[in-house]
């Protein structure tokens, strides 16, 4: 069997990055046939504009707003708008009352509904549910049995909890036509009377429940993912998963006992028990009732059923952001221009293009004919670069800002960088006398490690600036590790692979005056200078016997008075023996 010699390696790792460009161009061309991408990508709110909503604390009673829960409503809306997928939005308060935000484009109604959600997130036992739409009159529950006195009721889920004006209020609720009428918040210590939004799988519904049990304060944590089987495989099917605080856990481990007797006692008659069943709560709204299947002990119950990918992280990112101190309604919205506008862009482009050409001019200058493949790489990063930035902004609405331009315009230099360390050794590789095959392959072996440890910092750093961050910043930083990601690609599926290539073609590999890889212009010296004769050291090229002679003195410096005395009687001990030969 043959083997595969570089040349054909390199043509198969270059075959496989036009397959990544083939793809990515595809994905993001039948986006844009669909009518849901672009061949552009979208622009920031400092670029392009968009709605600023000014939003009004809404409190119970004669409540005042101190000046840290307004700081503490202005990181959760941030949360919850970066959580929608809303990038480069800016949020800040206006006269120490009023929280002002400003998204970029405009937002949908799901995004408003979030900002805007109120705090009041809690855990309710279902007692009942009922049809969505108002009851009619002579069907109601007559007067004389609305007077009929209750129990007291033994638990949360118990139905005495049902009185007779708690049914009234039932009957009369009206889901399919709510009214538009502002009503307190409810108390948590008695039922409440509420509804559940339709959804695409599931009709309206209203429910009364019991009082709360768990506060959505006590959630840590929410995500969402895929559902796994019986046997530890993914299923098609999604779900979102809860953490819960200690506090909460044995809570909601006591509520889930009562719940799940419900649901095995239903079970064994063949019906549905609502009693199985808990409402999740946000402003006084059922979001969620899913029905309790087993006892959660540890804390982290997962809610099942008709999720898709959209549904499930719209109930997690209501889940984990739930915990705005205080609620607010949008008191005014507003279209705002760019902030910076085109000239702020058109100048940051024009400074990427200068410097870009200046490291054209460079590599022409320093690498000759190899300052192309500087040339191509970069503009294979930029290509990728680029369909990455439109990729992202259709799938993740990440969004193009000036700072992230910047980073950009930073990359190019860090992405020259990788190139001319991996030229450099190579070389080095033909100043020691290799051949240019050889060279090619050694100096990859030296290079790809700087290159990788480079690229780390940069990722690093980053990662860092993205996380510790905020606003703009964080698309500087995400430009930046994109770039670093995209540079590492290019570097060892183009870069690479193309000088295997080159170094084969006759006018590299035989070092052509303007290759930038000509033995007799870097003062190589062959190791095998004929008629069975090797190089000596003292025909070493000048610059390696320039870089030793530095080195050995650099070496002498840094000796220690007791190394030095050594060597200078190894020094007379060597001259000696000379001097006895020579007699």
């Amino acid at each position: 069997m043959a083997r595969t010699g570089p040349k054909n390696s390199a043509r198969r790792v270059l075959t496989w990055l036009g397959a990544i460009f083939v793809v990515l161009t595809a994905v993001l061309g039948g986006g844009v046939l669909t009518g849901n991408a672009s061949w552009a990508p979208k622009l920031a709110l400092d670029l392009e504009g968009g709605t600023q909503m000014i939003l009004a604390p809404r409190v119970d009673g004669s409540s005042e707003i101190n000046e840290e829960q307004l700081n503490q409503a202005v990181a959760i809306i941030r949360q919850r708008v970066d959580g929608s997928g809303v990038a480069e939005a800016e949020i800040s308060t206006q006269s120490g009352r009023n929280v002002v935000v400003s998204l970029p484009g405009t937002p949908s109604k799901e995004t408003r509904d979030l900002i805007q959600a109120s705090a009041d997130m809690n855990f309710r036992p279902v007692i009942t549910y009922g049809d969505p739409a108002a009851v009619p009159v002579e069907s109601r529950t007559p007067d004389d049995q609305l007077n009929k006195p209750t129990a007291a009721p033994a638990n949360a889920s118990d139905v005495n909890w049902i009185t007779p004006e708690v049914q009234k209020e039932f009957e009369a609720l009206d889901c399919v036509n709510p009214s538009t009428e502002r009503r307190e918040r409810s108390d948590p210590a008695k039922p409440l009377v509420t509804c559940e939004a339709a959804t695409a799988t599931t009709p309206a519904l209203k429910y009364i429940l019991g009082p709360v049990e768990v506060r959505g304060q006590d959630i840590s944590d929410s995500t969402f993912s895929q559902v796994q089987g019986a046997q530890g495989s993914v299923t098609n099917s999604w779900g979102v998963n809860i953490v819960f605080n200690g506090d909460a856990t044995e809570k909601f481990k006591a509520v889930t006992e009562r719940l799940n007797q419900y649901y095995v006692a239903a079970q064994a008659q063949g019906t549905d028990d609502p009693k199985s069943q808990f409402a999740i709560v946000l402003d006084d709204k059922v979001i969620s009732a899913p029905r309790s299947l087993a006892v959660i002990t540890d804390g982290r119950p997962q809610i099942t059923g008709d999720f898709t990918q959209a549904t499930a992280k719209a109930l997690s990112d209501q889940l984990r952001y739930g915990a705005l101190p205080i609620s607010f309604e949008i008191q005014s919205q507003e279209q705002i221009s760019a902030t910076l506008g085109g000239d702020q862009l058109r100048l940051g482009l024009l400074a990427g293009m200068i410097g870009l050409l200046l490291v054209v001019v460079y590599s022409l200058f320093q690498y000759r004919a190899l300052g192309l493949v500087t040339i191509a790489s970069l503009v294979v990063a930029g290509v990728l670069t680029y369909l990455a930035i439109a990729i992202l902004g259709w799938t993740e609405n990440y969004r193009l800002s000036l700072a992230g331009v910047a980073g950009l315009i930073v990359a190019i230099g860090q992405t020259a960088d990788s190139f001319i360390v991996y030229f450099e050794r190579i070389r080095d590789e033909l100043r020691e006398g290799r051949g240019l095959v050889s060279a090619v392959e050694n100096g990859w072996k030296r290079a790809k490690r700087t290159v990788l440890a480079s690229k780390a910092v940069n990722l690093l750093a980053a990662l860092v600036l993205y996380f510790v961050a905020v606003g703009n910043v964080r698309g500087f930083a995400f430009t930046l590790g994109l770039t670093a990601l995209a540079d590492l690609l290019v570097v060892f599926m183009f870069t690479h692979p193309m000088l295997q290539v080159l170094a084969r073609t006759k006018f590299f590999g035989e070092g052509h005056r303007f290759s930038g890889l000509s033995p007799d212009r870097l003062g190589a010296v062959p190791l095998y200078r004929g008629a069975g004769r090797l190089r000596t050291p003292d025909e070493k090229p000048t610059a390696v016997r320039a870089r030793n002679t530095g080195a050995v003195a650099e070496a002498e410096r840094r000796m220690t008075i007791a190394e030095r005395r050594l060597a200078e009687k190894g020094q007379l001990t060597g001259s000696s023996k000379a001097t006895k030969e020579e007699k």
